[in-house]
């Protein structure tokens, strides 16, 4: 059976939702998209990924045609219409639809998609064995900090991790890491100190990594928010990276050398075990 999407107030089969030619989402990736997990029918963390849509919004002084009540009732719908217990559910906003410009119109009318993704994310296989990266120089635009839909540099590096027989790539910018292509990146040091970037213009703020860092700080381990290179994550005790679609993900290879002992970590399982523990509480 075909899913049930929603497109510019309908929920309609995937195989009719259309957009316009002239939307500026298609013309000029002028658009920004949020993904929130859904567990047991629930959704994740979702309070936080409505406020960093509504960031992402401020920043590009983009319009949004529904309040966050709409939203939350567009997101409950599309899980009931397409009975989704576990996956994910994307939101994109674009500015509208406009002849092409560069100059982006005052009156364009934003548009808003939403569609559910079926997928296992709690009992991933990935997370058993762990991921393997490489690592590749960080091409995109300065303002990774807005969740905007400009996803070709990282496209770009998933399929160069592909080809390379690996699971992902880390990006690295001036010699240190800045994220993953669609994820945060943290390492573990030998002394036990969790290590991630910092918050700035040069990564994009994960909803999943602030509430990974709280639960890491309310177990007692010591954080330490800072930019690393790809030579200290190779000799680190531990690495993993953090997202909505992936939960705590941990990584085992770094190009080609072993992380640890080459196997997931106690750190990155506990902390994905807190977190999935904790999401299905809290999850609404």
């Amino acid at each position: 059976m075909s899913r049930i999407v929603y497109v510019n107030g309908r929920y309609v089969p995937e195989e009719q939702a259309v957009i316009s030619v002239f939307d500026r989402g298609f013309l000029m990736a002028d658009a920004v998209y949020e993904v929130t997990a859904v567990l047991d029918g629930r959704l994740v963390d979702f309070a936080g990924h409505m406020a960093r849509l509504h960031r992402s919004l401020g920043e590009l002084d983009m319009g949004i045609p529904v309040n966050d009540a709409e939203l939350e009732a567009i997101h409950r719908e599309l899980m009931a219409r397409n009975a989704l217990r576990e996956g994910g559910i994307y939101l994109q906003v674009t500015r509208g639809a406009a002849d092409r410009d560069f100059v982006f119109p005052d009156d364009a009318v934003p548009g808003l998609v939403l569609f559910t993704q079926a997928r296992e994310i709690a009992a991933s296989p990935l997370a058993e064995r762990g991921m393997k990266v490489i690592s590749i120089p960080d091409i995109r635009w300065g303002r990774r900090d807005i969740k905007t839909v400009q996803l070709l540099a990282p496209s770009l590096g998933k399929m160069q991790a592909k080809r390379a027989g690996k699971d992902d790539a880390w990006l690295v910018e001036d010699g240190m890491v800045t994220e993953g292509t669609s994820n945060n990146a943290h390492i573990v040091t030998r002394d036990g100190t969790l290590v991630t970037r910092g918050l700035s213009n040069a990564i994009l703020h994960g909803i999943t990594r602030a509430s990974v860092l709280a639960f890491a700080r309310e177990t007692g381990t010591r954080v330490e928010e800072r930019a690393f290179s790809v030579a200290e994550a190779q000799q680190a005790a531990e690495a993993f990276i953090t997202s909505a679609s992936a939960f705590v993900m941990p990584v085992v290879e770094i190009d080609g050398v072993p992380v640890g002992d080459g196997v997931p970590g106690p750190v990155a399982k506990r902390l994905r075990a807190i977190y999935i523990e904790e999401s299905l509480k809290q999850a609404v």
